[in-house]
């Protein structure tokens, strides 16, 4: 999906409990990276096509999600799911972790 033809309207997160222990590791070997994590769930929840987000499709394996930059190196997968108006973030992690 072209992020542009994303609705800029709010979604909701929906967190899974793999997500949720994924997550936590990430912060615990990452612990700088929580406020940048947390702004880009905030922007991501807000405006899924927001530009510093540089969300984009994944192809391949990993075909049906996408992945948005929390910075440089890290990155977030997750669904998009439009019609429920819900994202469900899948990994986070650097670009060999997540991909």
């Amino acid at each position: 999906m072209n992020p542009a033809a994303v609705p800029k309207m709010p979604f909701a997160l929906v967190f899974t409990e793999q997500y949720n222990r994924r997550a936590a590791r990430f912060l615990k070997r990452h612990p700088d990276l929580r406020q940048q994590y947390l702004k880009t769930l905030q922007v991501l929840e807000a405006n899924p096509a927001h530009p510093s987000l540089r969300l984009h499709p994944l192809r391949g394996k990993l075909d049906g999600l996408h992945s948005v930059s929390i910075n440089f190196s890290y990155r977030i997968t997750l669904e998009l799911l439009i019609q429920d108006s819900q994202i469900i973030p899948v990994n986070v992690g650097d670009h060999d972790a997540v991909y």
